[in-house]
């Protein structure tokens, strides 16, 4: 592999890409970010087809030509690829079979329900099939944080700073992303007061500090609208 060459990263600001562009920062890597919100348009979602036939974000360009999607696999590779970050318990770690659970939960549980959240028309028609299908999927989700946190609570014990111990992860930067989605933060701290603790701190690593202001800003009611 190059390390001189970039990573190249599709995605956009308060997307998928942020946990992984996130992870880059911590890493240190060099990154060339491409914004592109396949949500917004067809003309965008075309921009995609020649590096991801699903025309979806994120996608990351290794520094030695591959390509990967999916947000998990990238957090996982990244994380493993430079173990000098700690970002992700070793693969002969006790817990490094929760870090791999977790690190699937999230995709498969959470994120999956928002390809219908953001074109409601691919499976609903009609104003009140729409808001209904908002209020369950927004149900779905907030009962999934609450199942993770609660289980993560018996992982470890109470005072612990991150979601796997002393180190900051890619899951914690996973959470930390996807829990300001719907139903959005003060439903989440109530749902996962646990994981409440931990994105907060995350929130607030000042080695993120410019990081969040470029590419996820904390800007009035971010905790409260666009439920």
């Amino acid at each position: 592999m190059n390390d001189a060459a970039p990573y190249v990263l599709h995605g956009a600001p308060g997307s998928g890409a942020v946990p992984v562009h996130a992870a880059l920062t911590l890493i240190g890597a060099p990154v060339q970010v491409i914004d592109v919100a396949p949500w917004q348009s067809e003309d965008e979602r075309e921009r995609l087809r020649d590096v991801n036939p699903m025309r979806q974000v994120p996608v990351l360009r290794l520094p030695d030509g591959q390509t990967i999607t999916e947000s998990a696999a990238m957090l996982i590779w990244l994380a493993d690829r430079h173990p000098e970050a700690r970002l992700a318990p070793a693969p002969d770690a006790p817990l490094r079979a929760q870090f791999l659970r977790w690190m699937c939960f999230i995709p498969a549980s959470i994120y999956s329900m928002f390809w219908v959240r953001d074109v409601p028309t691919r499976l609903v028609a009609g104003d009140a099939g729409i808001a209904l299908m908002r209020e369950r999927t927004a149900e779905r989700i907030a009962e999934c944080w609450r199942t993770m946190d609660a289980q993560v609570r018996e992982q470890l014990p109470r005072g612990t700073p991150y979601l796997l111990g002393d180190d900051i992860s890619v899951l914690d930067l996973y959470v930390t992303v996807a829990s300001r989605w719907t139903p959005r933060r003060r439903r989440f701290y109530r749902e996962a007061p646990r994981m409440a603790e931990v994105v907060r701190r995350v929130d607030a690593d000042p080695r993120l500090a410019a990081f969040w202001a470029a590419r996820f800003p904390f800007d009035d009611d971010w905790e409260d609208s666009g439920a």
